[in-house]
């Protein structure tokens, strides 16, 4: 039975692959065709020019990325390598809590590093060769020096926390994990851009000026009480630009990238902004975090019927059941119905997109809005014709082009 489940998971694995590449040939097809005139001016011929050879590069560097993971992750399946890597562990410690910080630990750092070269090159080839990295070399060592502790910290210790809970009770471990996972996921939410963001970008509150007043004016005409507006420095790593809204409750806020305010005029900014508090007008985030809880909590309840049998250990190689071989063996095989899950997420969030939109719209902000979009996407270089199918699987906005067409209505 173990031979059938490893080939079930070989299955999984080349068909996402295989669905991914094709879903790229067709999107790459689809770019080739002619800009509808709702389109037209964006880019100039040469501008246009870069931007296909920048969507072309960067999809046969994902092909090869992906081949790459594809074929060290079924590697580590066929020879057995997660099950050698959890009998390499036994000796070590026969604690089952630190046992699984190791496994996984090993796993992430060897990946991390076998992946450092992808990550180098699409930073300072890719990025550099079109004009958007200002990433420096020791920047970059900092940020995954940083990325490294802050998964050791968090990860470990949620991770840690949850096989303590499946050791405690394997009963309920399922609803004790997903209330934990719910808990975490909503702190997160509120203090992001409190604690994680500080270690690696400074934000420092909006100056008091023509912008601010502005958007304080528009702020109040909406209804929309915000004392926190902050200014990000993007621009260290990169000159593409970006807005966020950020926090729950008395914990929003408001962040602009430098890039932004230093790319579009005023009208534009708010309107951007007027797009984000859309999204907390409407609760989209609310709505977001509660259509992630029959999912999270599907996800547990199998995963517990799955850490109790031996044979999705056997089938990577081990011989008995283990919480951090099977965990892993679990998520490989749940890949089918994670995707059913991100594919109705993406069709929500198209939505609270499009109502974001209308909210803008509604206070006079429709050209405003349009404008900006069209420079957030030729400042980024972004492919205006992506295939339909492409978008249905991958997008969490509308296409631009969508955008535009449901403004003018």
């Amino acid at each position: 039975m173990h031979t059938l489940l490893l080939a079930l998971i070989l299955v999984i694995l080349v068909a996402e692959y295989g669905l991914n590449r094709w879903l790229s040939v067709l999107n790459v097809r689809n770019s080739r065709i002619p800009l509808p005139s709702e389109l037209s001016g964006i880019y100039d011929p040469e501008s246009y020019s870069r931007q296909q050879e920048y969507f072309r590069t960067n999809v046969k560097f994902g092909t090869l990325s992906a081949t790459f993971n594809l074929l060290l992750i079924a590697g580590m399946y066929v020879a057995g390598g997660f099950g050698w890597l959890d009998t390499w562990l036994l000796p070590v410690t026969d604690n089952e809590i630190l046992r699984s910080l190791l496994f996984f630990g090993v796993l992430f750092i060897v990946s991390d590093l076998l992946n450092l070269p992808f990550d180098y090159y699409d930073t300072f080839v890719i990025e550099a060769k079109f004009g958007f990295n200002k990433t420096t070399p020791g920047l970059f060592l900092l940020d995954k020096l940083k990325s490294t502790l802050l998964m050791i910290v968090l990860g470990g210790g949620l991770l840690a926390l949850i096989v303590w809970i499946y050791l405690l009770t394997s009963t309920y471990f399922w609803l004790l994990a997903f209330g934990v996972l719910t808990f975490f996921g909503l702190v997160m939410s509120m203090f992001y851009s409190e604690w994680i963001v500080p270690l690696f970008n400074k934000q420092t509150p909006l100056e008091a000026g023509e912008l601010r007043t502005a958007i304080s004016s528009f702020a109040e005409k909406a209804g929309f009480k915000i004392d926190n507006i902050f200014v990000i420095d993007g621009s260290r790593r990169s000159t593409k630009a970006n807005a966020y809204f950020s926090g729950l409750g008395p914990r929003k806020r408001i962040v602009l990238y430098d890039t932004l305010i230093a790319q579009m005029t005023i009208d534009e900014i708010v309107a951007v902004l007027a797009h984000e508090i859309g999204h907390y007008k409407h609760r989209h985030v609310l709505k977001g975090l509660l259509l992630s809880l029959p999912f999270n909590l599907l996800l547990f309840y199998l995963l517990g019927l799955t850490l109790k049998s031996d044979l999705p250990a056997m089938a990577a190689g081990g011989t008995a059941a283990s919480f951090h071989v099977n965990a892993l063996v679990f998520f490989t095989i749940y890949t089918p119905v994670s995707m059913v899950f991100d594919l109705l997420g993406n069709l929500f969030s198209r939505r609270h997109e499009y109502q974001a939109d209308a909210f803008a719209a509604r206070y006079g902000y429709s050209d405003a809005l349009v404008s900006s979009l069209k420079k957030l996407s030729a400042t980024s270089l972004s492919n205006l014709m992506p295939h339909p199918l492409y978008v249905f699987f991958n997008y969490s906005h509308p296409t631009l082009y969508q955008r535009i067409k449901k403004i003018a209505a």
